[in-house]
């Protein structure tokens, strides 16, 4: 089975026991190389994860893909928390995060750039729309989004 397969049955494993557990799959990665094969699954649900739901939901997937077997030779399952900068994938976490910061890589330029980072106002049309720091507008086609993360800027005792 071939990277992209183990991800998509992973991810559909997953989101079927995450429903059931009340929690939200934001993403799959699955990793081989000379170090062995790595499955991870980031999970949340509003308020965010602890320890014991990561627990809870790698017990209930690792039985599931014991039986399925889609992963080619022995491999690492690892569940957890998308952290601060969580992922954003689902049209719908678009629309959800919409008044936060972002980070966005784009697979081809739009206006001579390739990153952007702003506030998110949602999403319509198949386009991402961004208010950048100087208070414009941009709109982003989601196809042509790589990466899309929540942006995280520390604000703590080391700022001047």
């Amino acid at each position: 089975m071939d990277a992209r397969a183990v991800e998509t049955t992973v991810w559909e494993t997953a989101e079927a026991i995450a429903r059931e557990l009340g929690y939200e799959v934001v993403e799959v990665e699955y990793l081989a190389g000379r170090n062995g094969r790595l499955v991870r699954v980031f999970i949340d649900k509003p308020g965010g994860v602890g320890i014991e739901d990561c627990r809870a939901m790698s017990e209930r997937l690792s039985r599931a893909l014991d039986e399925l077997d889609p992963v080619p030779g022995p491999y690492r399952l690892e569940v957890s928390s998308p952290g601060v900068e969580r992922p954003l994938r689902k049209e719908e976490d678009f629309r959800r995060f919409a008044g936060r910061q972002v980070s966005i890589h784009l697979y081809a330029p739009v206006q001579g750039r390739r990153h952007w980072v702003g506030e998110l106002l949602g999403m319509e049309g198949g386009q991402v729309q961004l208010r950048l720091p100087d208070g414009s507008r941009l709109d982003l086609p989601r196809e042509g989004i790589s990466k899309a993360r929540l942006h995280f800027r520390w604000q703590g005792a080391f700022e001047r």
